[in-house]
């Protein structure tokens, strides 16, 4: 016996409505039928999916795996109509993205009336966060993310590949020299991004690799902006983005320095994700084919090694 894919609606209403009843409200279908085709669905499969009592109900291990997969068949199945409408119009309807605070701020935010001009059609719904990688499944289409990727099931396209610099203020330049060893550059930071406060920072020091402890004794912020303000209100050495720092460093309220002293390139990578799957609708590849545009412009400024 084979299960059908018209059950699959039925199913995942199930379990995102954490009920039989629930899911038959939502469906606006009789509640027999709603448990008739889960019924149905585990007869074919050979397996149970949902335990289930009078007062609860709980999705099995091998439910769980089945719920992940009738997403994507049904999320590819909305793509595919999506794309063949798209052939004959403009894209249309909701995209969603998540972006990192900079991200969104200097990057995004100054191009945006050319998106909505060039795609007028498209509702675009922006969620601000640095921790996109874990909406990207259930509350956006897409997201903008910074350094190493840690999940091999999505799909990714670099964006920027830029470097991480050291940069200090010219009046902080005034009245300090920047450190020769790594110890005295460490008695120089006061404050960096997050994701650098850790124990063992890759460098290269004149070629030869090191590490530089920036666990203890600094202040921690997950903006990039916060600490470039800091920094270019006096507030020692840090590193950053180069993508961030470009107009400063034209402008002279940023000095870069410690050329001898390298920082990891894979830090400062912007990648943008989304889930792995074979088609893309018109209305996020609108948006993903801007994000690389936009950024391909950006590159050859936020990449100088």
């Amino acid at each position: 016996m084979k299960w059908n894919l018209d059950d699959l609606p039925v199913f995942v209403a199930i379990v995102g409505q954490d009920g039989i009843s629930a899911a038959a409200r939502e469906l606006g279908m009789p509640k027999s039928t709603v448990s008739a085709t889960l019924t149905r669905l585990e007869r074919a499969l050979g397996l149970r999916l949902i335990d289930r009592s009078s007062r609860s109900l709980r999705v099995t291990a091998e439910g769980a795996a089945f719920h992940r997969q009738a997403l994507l068949i049904l999320e590819q199945a909305r793509e595919a109509d999506d794309l063949m409408a798209g052939l004959a119009s403009a894209p249309t309807g909701r995209v969603s993205v998540a972006l990192p605070p900079a991200f969104s701020l200097e990057v995004l935010a100054p191009r945006l009336p050319e998106f909505r001009a060039r795609h007028p059609g498209l509702e675009l719904e922006i969620v601000v966060t640095s921790q996109g990688s874990a909406l990207v499944r259930e509350r956006v289409d897409l997201a903008v993310v910074v350094g190493p990727l840690e999940d091999s099931e999505l799909v990714s396209r670099t964006l920027i590949e830029g470097d991480l610099i050291w940069v200090a203020s010219p009046a902080w330049l005034a009245g300090h020299r920047p450190g020769e060893t790594l110890d005295a550059v460490r008695a120089q930071i006061q404050i960096c991004e997050a994701r650098y406060a850790v124990r063992r920072v890759p460098v290269e020091v004149r070629g030869e690799p090191a590490h530089l402890d920036l666990s203890r004794g600094i202040t921690r912020v997950n903006d990039p902006l916060a600490v470039r303000r800091v920094v270019m209100a006096g507030g020692g050495l840090s590193m950053l983005p180069r993508q961030y720092c470009i107009e400063p460093l034209a402008e002279g309220r940023l000095v870069e320095v410690l050329p001898h002293v390298r920082l990891s390139q894979a830090s400062a990578r912007l990648t943008a994700i989304y889930p792995g799957r074979r088609l893309l609708s018109p209305r996020v590849r609108a948006l993903l084919d801007f994000l690389v545009e936009t950024c391909a412009a950006l590159a050859p400024q936020a990449r100088r090694r």
